[in-house]
């Protein structure tokens, strides 16, 4: 990954679990991102659910955007976008995914080692959560939405990348750790 003019090294990271429908959110969010022309500064991963394979990923980025399924309270297909110190002084506020750690962890425990990136998350609220490699039609529908909050985040201009954001969208297949 190359640095921006202004230094800055940008990971997207998508998190979830694609075997439970919505859960898998942020990992359809990474693989649709993997077919846009984005600068070279900025890298975009499908983290899965394992935070630890990240860790030393998390440790070398310098912006940080999550995208996960995320309950909040809201509506089904609610979104939203909070810095991680929101999250960590209101735990109780923003729920993300049950993963083996979950990734604000691993985000926490990057701090101990190094310098934590600086973490947004953007997170989505679920409307189904069942064993389906599909998404629910209210999440399907937000997806253009969900991609241009993310490039909004990553300092992009999503007007930049309007014929992407209308489809056809990839679908996720088996997790390629051999990435990460």
């Amino acid at each position: 990954m190359k640095k921006e003019e202004t230094g800055k090294k940008i990971m997207i990271l998508g998190v979830g679990n694609v075997l439970l429908g919505d859960e898998g959110i942020g990992v359809h969010i990474a693989t649709h991102l993997k077919e846009f022309p984005l600068p070279d500064h900025i890298e975009v991963i499908e983290g899965g659910t394992d935070g630890f394979k990240l860790f030393h990923l998390i440790l070398d980025t310098d912006r940080l955007i999550i995208v996960d399924c995320v309950k909040g309270g809201g509506e089904p297909a609610s979104l939203y976008r909070f810095d991680i110190d929101e999250y960590t002084h209101f735990p109780d506020t923003y729920k993300t995914s049950v993963h083996q750690i979950s990734i604000d962890e691993v985000v926490t425990l990057s701090g101990a080692v190094g310098d934590s990136p600086e973490t947004t998350f953007i997170g989505v609220e679920p409307s189904e959560i069942f064993m389906s490699m599909e998404l629910s039609p209210e999440i399907e529908e937000k997806l253009p939405r969900i991609l241009e909050l993310v490039l909004e985040t990553a300092g992009l201009d999503p007007a930049e990348y309007s014929k992407y954001l209308k489809g056809p969208f990839v679908k996720p297949g088996p997790p390629q750790y051999a990435d990460i």
